[in-house]
């Protein structure tokens, strides 16, 4: 068999420091930029240093902002201001709370950590800094890598947002077992930035350093604008050698990396329970089919599958599962296509039918690993809607018998339920980010769990001469993926001998391996790749985080002691954790104590349009500060988001178009006759947003009045009025308008454009349209909106720098000149970041 282990290391860390100002551009200037990572044996140690002039003639705030991975512990942070440096102090999360609402107390301001989207959380810390002077920000923190679809894959997402004289990024791997394969990537190197990057490499090291001059780092000689504004990647590999994995020692402690390669994969059993309630109506259900389409094709010819679709009621694709043969998977893609979102969602009798059905599954492989994948995007509201309940029918009906996946779509899930009720049946919970990449996202997933290869793992050690040992019992283990166990070896041991058992699809198996302790501490003397006791802080954390994961769904009385444990390590070894927090402490006179706590993503239910210090502030009481001289502006105003957007046709080009000129009471933005559609919209007299649409079906004779109070329905002189505050579908003669609380609606008619319509809340109530299979537009639709899907083309100009970000965009015969910009999209969630669009402005 083609070896298929590529090992990937994924670090997200991602450096942004803002800090312009109108005034004076560049008056807060980051004069060095430095991110230093260290990954010995898996565990890495990241320190990401930002030193900032004030070359104002006043006093500036400067701030700092770093996205790190979700998985990652802070570990360090400090200011260091003309010298004098203010350090931050982890203590216990009650303690600091205490702290840190005795500062509120005194109108001081707090919050640090934000989680960002579904890898990274943003750090972020902002200081007064006085006229001439000088300031270090230093942040360190720490996380084992885990192995994801056979990659480690380092990420380190820069935009300095400036041109930084001295920056630079070091990237030190150490792996004993032998570096395989390395590359690096990047989403802005040009040819100039290429030749800022070096790769130096031996069997078992490699040192990567990107270091670009202030000119190569330039968009073009004559602006002062960077390049640096994406994407840096290192992927590397390690060579495999013994079949009972890898074990490492330093100073008593041990580690093993356990990935085996060449084994056949179990056939699987999975049934599909997907969410069909009226909520997932729009982009959601249209994800969900792309995804399960393609899931489809993945299937192994000797897998078996099945459908369960659920809202107020559950249904059955078919009685039993079925092989994946071409014609059932044929035939299953052709059901998938019919999904059709409307009514509650009653959880619990699908995942019990799930389980009956696999109960009742007859000529199955003898050895095969059966799993049900659940996704849903809300909670249960019809049939038993308790969450409590629902576990312990699900937990008691699995018994132990299959796996659950849960996939928790979107924000209006309770994560802590789906994470609680997959734990306890031996699987995992994800959340999907309802984002433009969330049909990959399920795919992804999907690719993840599709090729068990081991079931039932034991790794075994001497019982009398280890402490501390990590979880050594596994379900399921998945190519691609790596176990990891740690622990302390308490005796004076020549010989550290370990033996897995484990099952495989044809045989069960056993391997032995005996590790030398003094020939094992060897490896890491005189390393200057090493961080100190780094497989000792290796065991804390994974002891940290699977003490954690176990409380999850732990009774209370154990939860409380497993809490305790990982609270008493989480203070020993300085991280920041869901149980421990960091006070950060400000110059005297600024009158500001922060406060850094670390989110989960059960934490991350309800999003808030809020930008990260701000939301805390808000929700403790204080009032935001907003300084008008920064330029970088505090909170995320309303002209950050276009007035309307769309994608070209049969082109990955998004345009965001404003329109001149004074509020009208009715703007005509499409018609397309053809289709027998109408759109009009009208423009807020406070805002220069959309906040009335209304949207005319000729067949059938259908009017949709959407405005940011309400929807209202118009046919045959009768009025169905649907409010923002709860989610609800219509539907009249074939048209199903589906709305999605306090979210969206969408209007959607067979073979006919779809129409969708966001509500944004935040600052002030507006709404954003869009349209969904855009193909269906004929030749003669017309409109503000509408001439863009029928007459819109770029054009190549030479005239024209491309590197500048302009171009010429022809719409209905005239030329504009469009702006590369960076806009919020109201299709996504108000915390997904900016994306890059085609701005253009035009006359109604």
């Amino acid at each position: 068999m083609e070896e298929r282990t590529l090992l990937t290391l994924t670090v997200f860390s991602s450096l942004i420091v803002l800090a312009e100002t109108i005034a004076q551009k560049d008056a807060i200037e980051i004069y060095s930029l430095h991110v230093d990572c260290k990954v010995t044996s898996r565990f890495a140690h990241t320190i990401i240093t930002s030193k900032i002039v004030n070359r104002a003639n006043e006093s500036r705030e400067a701030t700092f902002e770093v996205e790190l991975p979700k998985s990652a512990f802070i570990t360090n942070f400090s200011m260091s201001i003309d010298g004098k440096v203010y350090p931050g102090i982890i203590k216990e999360k009650a303690s600091a709370q205490k702290e840190y609402d005795t500062a509120v107390s005194h109108g001081q301001s707090a919050g640090l950590v934000k989680i960002t989207g579904r890898k990274l959380e943003q750090f972020h810390v902002s200081v007064s800094i006085a006229a001439a002077s000088k300031v270090t920000f230093e942040l360190a923190y720490e996380e084992l890598l885990k192995r994801q679809l056979g990659k480690f894959e380092l990420l380190i997402k820069v935009r300095p947002k400036q041109l930084v004289k001295h920056f630079q990024i070091d990237v030190h791997i150490f792996e004993p077992q032998g570096i395989r394969f390395l590359e690096t990537d990047s989403t802005f190197m040009t040819n100039e930035l290429t030749e800022a990057l070096t790769k130096v490499q031996n069997e078992t090291k490699a040192h990567i350093l990107f270091k670009p001059t202030v000119d190569q780092q330039k968009i073009n000689p004559e602006l002062d604008e960077t390049l640096l504004n994406g994407d840096f990647v290192v992927r590397y590999d390690v060579e495999r050698g013994a079949t009972a994995g890898d074990i490492q020692i330093v100073n008593g402690y041990f580690v093993h990396y356990f990935a085996p390669r060449e084994m056949p994969v179990f056939p699987k059993n999975v049934i599909f329970v997907i969410d069909r309630s009226g909520s997932m109506a729009g982009r959601k259900i249209e994800q969900t089919r792309d995804a399960l389409l393609k899931i489809l094709q993945d299937l192994r010819p000797e897998d078996h599958f099945s459908f369960i679709t659920f809202n107020s009621k559950v249904a059955e694709w078919k009685s039993s599962l079925l092989q994946a043969t071409a014609d059932n998977v044929a035939s299953a893609a052709g059901f998938v296509q019919t999904l059709s979102p409307s009514g509650g969602t009653d959880i619990n009798r699908a995942l019990l039918t799930a389980v009956s059905m696999l109960d009742k599954a007859e000529r199955l492989p003898g050895r095969s690993v059966s799993m049900m994948i659940l996704l849903t995007d809300g909670q249960p509201t019809s049939g038993e809607s308790n969450v409590e309940v629902i576990q312990e029918n699900i937990q008691k009906a699995v018994n132990g018998k299959y796996a659950l996946f849960c996939l928790g779509f979107g924000f209006d899930v309770s994560y802590k339920f789906l994470e609680k009720m997959a734990l306890s049946n031996g699987g995992i919970a994800r959340r999907i980010y309802e984002n433009a990449d969330a049909a990959l996202q399920l795919q992804g997933f999907y690719q993840e769990v599709a090729t068990p290869i081991l079931m039932k793992i034991e790794m075994q050690y001497p019982e009398n001469a280890i402490e501390g040992l990590t979880k050594n019992n596994f379900k399921l283990f998945f190519e691609g993926s790596e176990i990891i166990v740690s622990g302390k070896i308490s005796n004076e041991l020549d010989l550290l001998p370990v033996e897995i058992k484990a099952q495989t699809h044809v045989s069960d198996l056993t391997l032995k391996e005996e590790a030398n302790v003094k020939e094992k501490e060897q490896v890491f003397q005189n390393q200057s790749y090493v961080f100190g006791n780094f497989i000792e802080r290796l065991w804390a954390y994974l002891t940290i985080q699977q003490l954690l994961e176990k409380s999850i769904s732990a009774e209370e009385e154990d939860k409380r002691t497993l809490e305790a444990q990982a609270l008493e390590l989480s203070l020993q070894y300085n991280f920041v954790t869901p149980l421990t927090s960091m006070v950060v402490t400000k110059p005297t006179g600024q009158q500001q104590t922060e406060l850094a706590n670390k989110p989960t993503e059960a934490d991350n239910e309800k999003p808030s349009s809020f930008p990260v210090g701000d939301a805390y502030r808000l929700r403790s009481g204080s009032p935001p500060v907003v300084r008008l001289r920064d330029k970088i502006r505090a909170q995320p105003l309303a002209n950050e988001y276009p007035q309307l957007l769309l994608q070209l046709p049969k082109q990955n080009e998004i345009i965001c178009l404003n329109t001149d000129g004074k509020p009208q009471p009715s703007l005509h933005l499409l018609s397309d006759p053809e289709q027998g559609l109408t759109v009009t919209g009208k423009l807020g007299d406070r805002i220069k947003h959309f906040v009335q649409f209304e949207i005319t079906y000729v067949n059938p004779p259908v009017r949709i009045h959407v405005s940011t109070d309400e929807i209202v329905l118009s046919h045959d002189n009768e009025s169905t009025r649907l409010p923002w505050t709860e989610s609800a579908t219509s539907t009249i003669q074939g048209l199903r308008v589906s709305v999605e609380k306090e979210r969206s609606v969408t209007a959607s008619l067979s073979d006919t454009v779809t129409v969708k319509i966001s509500f944004v809340k935040f600052p002030d109530d507006f709404l954003g349209l869009y349209f969904l299979n855009t193909n269906h537009f004929s030749d003669k639709v017309s409109g503000v909106l509408g001439q863009f899907y029928s007459k819109a083309q770029f054009e190549n100009n030479s005239n024209i720098n491309q590197r500048a970000d302009e171009r010429l965009l022809s719409v209905s015969g005239s030329e504009h000149k469009v702006t590369r910009r960076y806009k919020k999209d109201y299709r996504l969630e108000p915390t997904s970041d900016p994306v890059p669009c085609w701005s253009i402005h035009v006359t109604p």
